[in-house]
C-alpha cells in the first residue's frame, strides 16, 4: 500500500520543519508496523510569499519521502487541496489531507490507515471539543455546520479538511467538474463506506491562522450557496410574507383614514420602506450569489497551474497535462 499525505501550505516556514518531522515519523512507524509499503508527504505550496518554498526543496533533496508542488500562484486552500487530491489519484492506494499547522493530531493517522485496511474508503478526521477556539469562533463554527445541514447540504460535524480517501474515492472526487470548490461538502457525495476517527485538535505550533473573519465568512456563504437552493425559496417565502404584511398595512391605512386619524410624515410608512427596500436588497445579493457561481462554473477556467515539481516519485513519474492544469476532464470516462 502506498500512502501520500497531501499538506497544503500557504506562508509556512515557521511550522514546516516540525510539520516533516512528526509526518516522517509517522510514515516510518507505519511502514515499520507493515500497515504502509511505501508512503510519501506531499508539499502544495499556494504560492506563498515567504521561505516555504526553499524548505521544501531541500528537504526534498534529503529526505526520500517528501514531494512537492508550487502552483503559479495563490489559488487558495481548496484548489491547493485538489491539486493535491490529483497528484494522489495516480500515484497512491491512499491520500491523508492535513493541514501545515499542526492542529490537526497526526497520530490520527494510524487508526485511519488501519481503517482502510479494513475496506474502508473514507475516514473522517472528526475533533471531539472545540475547546482551543475562541468562544466566537467555536459558536459560529457550530452554527455553520447546523446552518449547512440544515439547507440540505451534507458536512460531518467538526470535521474540517482532515481526512483519509482511498484511490478510487479520490479518484471519484476529482471527477467532479466544480470550479466552486467546497471539499466538506463534496466528499459524502461520493458515498463510499466510511468511519470517523474522533482527535483533539491542538493550538496552531507556530506562524499566523491563514482565516481570518473574512475568509471565513466567504468560506461559509461558499459552503452554503454550493450545495443548497434554499435560500432563492426563502426568497419566495419572504415574498409572500411581505404581500401579507402589506395587505395588513393597506388595511390599517384605509381604517386610520375613514377615522381621520392619519397624521403628516407618518412614521410607520417610512419604516415600511426602508424594510421592504432593505429585504429587496437582501434578496437581489443571494440571487447575484448564485448568478456569480454559474458564471464561474460556465467559464471552465483551470483550478490552477503546477510551476515546479520536486521529489523523487514526482520526477520519474509526471502528471500529464490535465493534471498540470487542473482540469482532469481528459481523464474522465467518455459517456
Amino acid at each position: 500500500m502506498n500512502l501520500a499525505i497531501i499538506v497544503p501550505c500557504y506562508n509556512e516556514e515557521e511550522v514546516l520543519p516540525e510539520t516533516t518531522s512528526r509526518l516522517t515519523d509517522v510514515l516510518n512507524r507505519l511502514q515499520q508496523t507493515e500497515l504502509i509499503s511505501e508512503g510519501c508527504i506531499l508539499y502544495v505550496d499556494d504560492g506563498s510569499r515567504d521561505r516555504t518554498w526553499t524548505l521544501i526543496e531541500q528537504y526534498a533533496a534529503g529526505n526520500p519521502l517528501v514531494r512537492g508542488l508550487k502552483l503559479s500562484r495563490n489559488e487558495g486552500h481548496q484548489r491547493a487541496l485538489w491539486a493535491g487530491l490529483e497528484w494522489a489519484a495516480a500515484h497512491a492506494d491512499a491520500a491523508v489531507s492535513i493541514d501545515a499547522d499542526l492542529q490537526d493530531d497526526v497520530e490520527a493517522i494510524v487508526p485511519m490507515v488501519e481503517y482502510f485496511r479494513k475496506g474502508i474508503d473514507v475516514v473522517y478526521g472528526v475533533r471531539k471539543e472545540r475547546a482551543s477556539d475562541t468562544f466566537f469562533k467555536r459558536n459560529t463554527a457550530l452554527l455553520f455546520y447546523r446552518l449547512v445541514n440544515a439547507l440540505g447540504g451534507q458536512i460531518v460535524y467538526n470535521h474540517a479538511d482532515f481526512r483519509l480517501l482511498s484511490r478510487r474515492a479520490v479518484q471519484a472526487l476529482v471527477s467532479f467538474p466544480e470550479r466552486n470548490l467546497f471539499l466538506r461538502g463534496l466528499v459524502p457525495l461520493v458515498g463510499y463506506p466510511s468511519a470517523m476517527v474522533w482527535y483533539d485538535r491542538h493550538e496552531r505550533f507556530a506562524g499566523q491562522s491563514k482565516y481570518p473573519l473574512k475568509k471565513m465568512l466567504s468560506f461559509a456563504i461558499d459552503g452554503i450557496t454550493s450545495f443548497s437552493t434554499r435560500p432563492l425559496r426563502y426568497i419566495t417565502y419572504l415574498g409572500l410574507l411581505f404581500v401579507l404584511i402589506s395587505i395588513a398595512t393597506i388595511t390599517y391605512a384605509l381604517f386610520s383614514y375613514i377615522n381621520r386619524d392619519v397624521m403628516p410624515g407618518w412614521t410607520s410608512l417610512l419604516v415600511s420602506v426602508w424594510f421592504v427596500g432593505g429585504s429587496v436588497l437582501l434578496a437581489c445579493g443571494i440571487i447575484g450569489e448564485y448568478v456569480g457561481k454559474m458564471y464561474k462554473e460556465v467559464k471552465r477556467r483551470p483550478h490552477y497551474f503546477v510551476e515546479k515539481e520536486v521529489g523523487e516519485r514526482c520526477s520519474n513519474t509526471r502528471m500529464n497535462s490535465s493534471s498540470l492544469t487542473g482540469d482532469n476532464a481528459s481523464n474522465l470516462p467518455s459517456e
